[in-house]
């Protein structure tokens, strides 16, 4: 017998974003957004590799940590020839890892789920 929906995302394996909380919705993807749809899809694709959204956290914290370290030409390849400018980058990074720390202080059980 199938499972009901709430009680299937429950045990799935694999998240997609529209199983994150507001606040992670919107303290991650939102803010990269603002910045470019290029950097959305690598923060979306994140989510496919996460059982959970403490997993898919810290794997965008350590993203946008290695984006930060990043040489010119890799940010090139990972914006496709396309990088933004560095500054406007930066900023975004900067703000998107205070945002991870605020959602990191929400209990999980306070956050605001859609589903």
């Amino acid at each position: 017998m199938p499972l009901p929906l709430a009680a299937s995302k429950i045990n799935t394996l694999h998240m997609d974003t529209d199983d994150l909380s507001r606040e992670a919705y919107d303290g991650i993807l939102i803010e990269v957004e603002k910045l470019t749809h290029d950097l959305t899809l690598h923060y979306g694709l994140l989510s496919d590799d996460c059982e959970n959204e403490n997993e898919y956290i810290e794997k965008a914290e350590k993203l946008t940590r290695e984006i930060m370290k990043s040489e010119d030409y890799e940010l090139d390849d990972l914006f496709w020839g396309n990088p933004p400018d560095k500054e406007s980058l930066n900023f975004t990074l900067k703000q998107i890892l205070e945002n991870i720390e605020k959602i990191k202080s929400i209990p999980i059980e306070k956050r605001k789920f859609d589903f």
